[in-house]
């Protein structure tokens, strides 16, 4: 089969492509044909080996030391089960799915072997495979930190980074809670914000929440780029504040999943995707992740 290697931590050109052995799944595993992948910025901090210094040893313990442990990335896929082992009982030849990998990757890959107890869901049906890739990484960060800061109805939510892959996600499951959603996000992003949403929008190129006299009761950082001291002004009294960077790793569970395969099914959320590009285009994605000027979720299609 066909796959995307990382072949050292570097510049996207580290990548390349190869035929490696298809894998067999074992008895309590899944064989999944991929249809659909993303580039993620935690694909691109991976490969580039982007960590803070004192994280830096610990990292590469983890990861691997001079390259990736596990040098096919990517960690949301949409695809087919093409073959099961003798003990699933949780699925068939045929299922159509989506599912998260975590730490184990393999998504850049023509075909992957998944555990039946892995975060996996039948993909609902009135989306695509791409979609369904592109909400798992956003939707499940999202619910992560909005149960850490206890998100509840009526109450007032920023999303800084509104227009990003956790922030498109997040946008709309405040609303779907009932929160009163403020998005911070660049002008020409706003619409879009707006249509999932949010209820008030901030431009960060010329406007400062922080100095207007709204206050918050959940401040939730989608981009890792403020700090709860930075923006203490603009809490309510008791509010909470919740960053993707430097609060651990969001957990991710198969109930969230489901979650959001009811949401999707239901059309109450939906995925954003900014661009599309193929398995021997993930060097191209990772550059164009990398710019920072993405919005919402970028998708690799394996499959037609």
């Amino acid at each position: 089969m066909k796959a995307m290697v990382c072949t050292k931590y570097g510049k996207p050109d580290v990548f390349q492509l190869k035929e490696v052995e298809k894998p067999t799944p074992k008895e309590n595993e899944i064989l999944v044909k991929i249809y659909a992948t993303t580039v993620t910025s935690g694909d691109c901090r991976v490969r580039s080996f982007n960590s803070p210094l004192l994280l830096w040893l610990p990292m590469r313990i983890v990861l691997g030391l001079r390259k990736p442990r596990k040098p096919i990335l990517g960690v949301e896929l949409a695809g087919e089960v093409e073959e099961v082992g003798k003990n699933v009982t949780k699925f068939k030849k045929g299922d159509q799915l989506f599912a998260m990998t975590d730490m184990k990757f393999g998504g850049y890959a023509e075909y992957i072997c998944l555990t039946e107890k892995g975060t996996i869901a039948i993909k609902p049906e009135n989306i695509t495979y791409e979609e369904a890739a592109s909400i798992s990484f956003g939707g499940t960060t999202a619910l992560h930190f909005f149960r850490k800061g206890n998100i509840q109805v009526g109450q007032k939510v920023l999303i800084y980074g509104a227009s990003g892959a956790v922030g498109t996600a997040a946008v709309q499951l405040a609303s779907y809670y009932g929160a009163e959603v403020t998005g911070v996000c660049s002008a020409k992003n706003s619409e879009l914000v707006k249509s999932l949403g949010a209820n008030h929008v901030v431009n960060y190129q010329t406007e400062d929440f922080i100095k207007k006299e709204k206050r918050y009761d959940l401040i939730f950082d989608a981009v890792g780029k403020i700090t709860k001291n930075q923006c203490k002004e603009a809490l309510a009294l008791n509010g909470q504040f919740v960053s993707v960077e430097g609060q651990g790793i969001a957990k991710v569970e198969t109930k969230d999943l489901l979650f959001l395969k009811k949401l999707m099914q239901e059309e109450s959320i939906k995925s954003v995707i900014d661009r599309r590009y193929s398995l021997e285009q993930i060097p191209e994605a990772h550059e164009y992740v990398e710019t920072g000027r993405k919005v919402g979720n970028v998708a690799v299609v394996l499959q037609k």
